[in-house]
């Protein structure tokens, strides 16, 4: 969901076979807040397969059957109160961190404050953009009620929080054939080769078309390749990678 990976891109070459369609994605809209340059490449490191580690000495080892769960931010009583898990409210703090600045006036605010007119931009970055002007206007009045012209961190948390839940399925819908007609221009798709290389071309990677190939097979589940990818498996690989 979040966004603000796109700013930390690793440069570590991926494993062809852990490639998938959901490392490269067109430019985003808000162009007027975030550089197209940066826009992501999407769990590139997240979907390869890590090898097997050795359990902890004088401990049995796990069954086969056994999944190894993953490790989770601690959930910290500002995230309970506000009914969210610990990873989310660390994505909501460091996409606050991105703006903030310490103050002499609210030295007691440990993570310091934003400007109010880097609200929005704080929200884009995290995926939860204002649907509108009067959105954004009922937002500022929520954190910052007395128009000071800085918001502190938890009447943002408390914001980015209400957003979260109100994400319903048929909004993530959306937002997933959204981000489909980007790759296929508007059209009702399939995404094939050429689509992907001219999101490639777009966002100045240098991604080869034998691996452009892989991407769509991985995606359609090695079907043909001409058969090229399907809202539904488009949907598929996003969920998977986290994206949604």
């Amino acid at each position: 969901m979040v966004i603000v990976a796109d700013l930390r891109l690793q440069n570590a070459k991926p494993d062809v076979t852990a490639r998938s369609l959901s490392q490269i994605t067109p430019p985003r809209a808000f162009t007027d807040d975030i550089n197209p340059n940066s826009c992501q490449l999407l769990a590139d490191q997240s979907i390869k397969n890590k090898p097997p580690q050795p359990p902890p000495k004088r401990r049995p080892a796990p069954s086969s059957s056994a999944t190894p769960k993953e490790k989770r931010t601690r959930q910290s009583k500002l995230a309970k109160e506000n009914d969210i898990t610990g990873d989310e409210e660390a994505e909501i703090k460091e996409a606050f961190h991105l703006f903030s600045t310490k103050s002499d006036e609210y030295r007691a605010e440990k993570e310091g404050v934003i400007k109010t007119q880097d609200v929005r931009r704080a929200l884009i970055a995290l995926g939860l953009p204002p649907a509108d002007q009067k959105e954004l206007a009922s937002i500022l009045s929520a954190v910052d009620p007395t128009s000071t012209g800085v918001v502190t961190y938890e009447p943002f948390l408390s914001v980015c929080a209400l957003k979260l839940h109100a994400r319903s399925d048929d909004a993530i819908a959306a937002e997933v054939e959204h981000a489909y007609k980007l790759f296929t221009r508007g059209t009702a798709g399939p995404i094939s080769v050429a689509h992907l290389k001219r999101v490639a071309r777009d966002l100045k990677e240098d991604v080869s078309e034998e691996l452009l190939r892989d991407m769509v097979r991985e995606a359609n589940g090695g079907d043909a390749l001409h058969a090229g990818v399907s809202l539904e498996q488009f949907r598929e690989v996003m969920m998977r990678a986290g994206v949604f």
